[in-house]
């Protein structure tokens, strides 16, 4: 089997299920359909909320991986279906710039069929991600415009561990004003947030979508072995010594190959063009 000839022979015609009831299948359907030959299908009583929310009132159990699977598995038995996506993200400062906020999506698509995962993973800085406690209609008209919105929805609360009442999904400013004085004649303070579901955040599926083109891109790497695709990274090993003092940094020195279908693997640099490290992110020349 060559490498051309896997994807339609391990993908073309099957239905995928897609494990989301936050629309994501708008921008994740014509990449999977168009480039795996895939019928995309959504599942019907699946509540991906049970599995956290982004609002706290459900925690989520586990890493972002670890849920993308229960989501993966939950579609699954509900429909049958043997090929399962599932997106997880998550939210806050950005791992390597620090207090810049990050969105991280994850998404997994789980082949039950051939006991086989492949994955994708996006840190973008472009999010509107936020929240704060307000006391004034003004401030939250200021907070509002900064976050774009009303195409970004809005979820108020009396306050952020507060989970007794929570307003979702304002998309207009007469709602987020009512929502606002409902809140403040209570407690005479209002938390508000981003809506960060993906049908309330157009920012963010742009993001999904880009995790959607990486994982397919994943998907076209083909084994020099076996030409199966998913030929991937699977570990990063860091190390990349500083440039000034040769002290082994945080940065990745190599990488890990390996096969979904055969288990080749295979050590890689991490990039032939940087075999050292800027002393900025360097531990001992910038503690």
């Amino acid at each position: 089997m060559s490498s051309n000839q896997s994807i339609p022979k391990i993908f073309g015609g099957r239905n995928l299920v897609i494990a989301t009831r936050h629309q994501k299948e708008q921008v994740l359907r014509p990449i999977m359909e168009s480039q795996l030959g895939v019928q995309v299908l959504l599942p019907e009583n699946l509540d991906t909320d049970d599995f956290g929310t982004f609002s706290g009132e459900v925690e989520r159990e586990g890493s972002p991986l670890d849920t993308a699977r229960r989501k993966c598995i939950a579609a699954h038995e509900l429909t049958g279906e043997s090929l399962v996506l599932a997106s997880e993200g998550s939210f806050g400062a950005h791992p390597v710039l620090g207090f810049i906020p990050a969105d991280e999506e994850l998404l997994l698509l789980k082949d039950f069929r051939n006991q086989i995962e492949y994955k994708a993973k996006v840190i973008s800085t472009q999010t509107n991600f936020g929240g704060n406690d307000y006391y004034e209609w003004e401030h939250v008209l200021y907070f509002a415009s900064q976050v774009n919105f009303p195409s970004h929805g809005l979820i108020l609360r009396a306050s952020k561990e507060d989970y007794s009442e929570i307003h979702k999904g304002i998309t207009s400013w007469d709602r987020l004003k009512e929502s606002f004085h409902h809140f403040h004649r209570k407690y005479r303070r209002v938390y508000v947030e981003t809506d960060m579901r993906a049908l309330y955040n157009p920012t963010r599926m742009k993001v999904i979508a880009e995790a959607g083109t990486k994982l397919i891109s994943v998907i076209h790497s083909f084994c020099p072995v076996c030409e199966g695709p998913g030929y991937d990274v699977r570990e990063v090993i860091r190390g990349l010594p500083c440039g000034l003092c040769q002290t082994p940094t945080q940065s990745a020195k190599a990488h890990v190959y390996v096969c979904p279908h055969c288990g080749h693997s295979e050590t890689r640099v991490a990039s032939e063009k940087k075999l050292q490290e800027d002393p900025m992110f360097c531990d001992t020349c910038n503690p």
